[in-house]
């Protein structure tokens, strides 16, 4: 199986090492030629590192540092190469390269979120995981999606090897709720009768969300059986947003407006809904990993479930970010970087992770991992990002957001018909991708 690599427009030798001239990065040398096209990838042989091979490897700071630093050594150990970490982030990774992998500056591997994926190929930054069909018979549907894109000759392609999978579920008071929601008929009731108990000089709500933020909704929507883009989110003439279940889907919000939460979208920001929650005026509340420190710093005695099954018996399909390891086509040392990836992303080393940073590792042979199955938190992430959907990693992806916040906004603050604003957002969201560059 040989790597593929996507090579976006080329720009001449002479202009590119004019725009070059002096970009040196840190402690990194200059190299001695600009390289003006992705080195080649390795073939169908077995892999070993190549010789004299020496890497660099980006990734993010604080705790993930720590466990690149220890996948860096232990790597090291294993195969002899070593590895220098610099501090990248995940979100900056992939526009440094776009200038420092053409000039030989870049890192051989780095961190990047997968939403930045469609970028990354049309402009040839990436080789393709090489081990693809073992990562999609070892982790996660959603880190093998979100990690792949549909490539210039209309395959899906991984190309990315998973680290780490983030959704968001359910949180609940635990003195308010003895037990999680199962479904939303059961939250409704719940919920209400919490918010019943308000006063004039305490304020109560059962449930609280940011219901014009799309990264949310779109729980429900695909939930009811709407869709961002076709094709599993690799078509984007293909839009979902306005189809039958997403209008459902719409109608679904405006319930939840009128039954729970009869504030304007402007009054439910992030920070609201977590005041009321660490003040214990808050029966339950949609967020994500991120805010388990927050709570837990705060002294709410609070669990997290999988988002309820919905009227239809289905399950709210959450959109989920994936963070994965990817080697980069300008790599002097293309065999060892992919052989790093492929470490780096191992049982192991997923499992380090896992202890050292909290996060999520997106193999399924971890899902049952005593050390995970013994934090009920980490299980309920784990279970909803089972029925999670990565984020589309398109670049099409950009003009959908805009749009369906106004939607969400005009249904939940003006009783907006779903029908009528989900349209709109659709022309909207037409309208702006045919004004994509090609």
């Amino acid at each position: 199986m040989a790597f593929k690599k996507t090579i976006g427009t080329l720009i001449s030798g002479a202009l590119l090492t004019s725009l070059l001239v002096g970009c040196t990065n840190g402690n990194e040398k200059e190299p001695e030629e600009v390289a003006n096209e992705p080195n080649e990838p390795p073939t169908e042989e077995s892999l070993s590192p190549e010789e004299g091979a020496h890497l660099i490897l980006w990734d993010n700071g604080d705790e993930e540092a720590e466990w690149a630093a220890y996948v860096a050594e232990a790597f090291e150990k294993a195969y002899g190469v070593p590895v220098e970490l610099q501090e990248v982030g995940h979100t900056d990774a992939p526009t440094k390269l776009e200038t420092d992998g053409p000039a030989g500056l870049g890192a051989d591997v780095f961190n990047a979120a997968h939403d930045h994926l469609g970028k990354m190929v049309s402009a040839g930054l990436v080789y393709d995981n090489y081990y693809a069909s073992d990562y999609k018979e070892a982790f996660m549907d959603a880190s093998v999606s979100g990690a792949s894109y549909v490539d210039q000759d209309g395959q899906l392609t991984m190309y990315g090897f998973p680290l780490a999978i983030e959704t968001y579920a359910l949180y609940y008071n635990k003195d308010i709720v003895e037990e999680p929601p199962t479904t939303w008929e059961e939250l409704f009731t719940t919920a209400k009768a919490f918010q019943e108990e308000s006063t004039n000089s305490e304020r109560r709500f059962g449930f609280m969300m940011e219901p014009a933020n799309f990264y949310y909704t779109h729980a429900f929507m695909a939930g009811y059986g709407g869709y961002v883009f076709g094709n599993q989110n690799t078509n984007a003439k293909d839009l979902g947003i306005d189809n039958e279940g997403a209008i459902q889907s719409g109608h679904f919000l405006a319930s939840m407006h009128d039954e729970l939460l009869p504030l304007a979208i402007e009054d439910i920001t992030g920070d609201v809904i977590s005041s009321f929650f660490n003040e214990g005026n808050l029966a339950y509340r949609i967020s994500g990993p991120w805010d388990v420190r927050n709570h837990e710093s705060a002294g709410v005695n609070f669990g997290v479930a999988p988002l309820p099954l919905l009227e239809n018996g289905e399950a709210p399909q959450s959109f989920s970010g994936i963070k994965a390891y990817y080697v980069n086509s300008y790599s002097e040392y293309p065999k060892a970087a992919t052989l790093l990836a492929q470490f780096a992303s191992s049982e192991e080393m997923l499992l380090k992770r896992y202890e050292m940073t909290g996060q999520l590792p997106p193999i399924k042979s971890l899902i049952e991992h005593e050390l995970i199955q013994q934090d009920d938190i980490s299980t309920a992430f784990l279970e909803q990002a089972l029925q999670a959907v990565p984020m589309p990693n398109m670049p099409e992806m950009i003009s959908v957001w805009g749009p369906m916040q106004v939607a969400y906004t005009s249904i939940w603050n003006d009783g907006t018909d779903p029908e009528q604003a989900l349209k709109a957002a659709r022309e909207q969201i037409e309208d702006a991708i045919a004004t994509l560059s090609p």
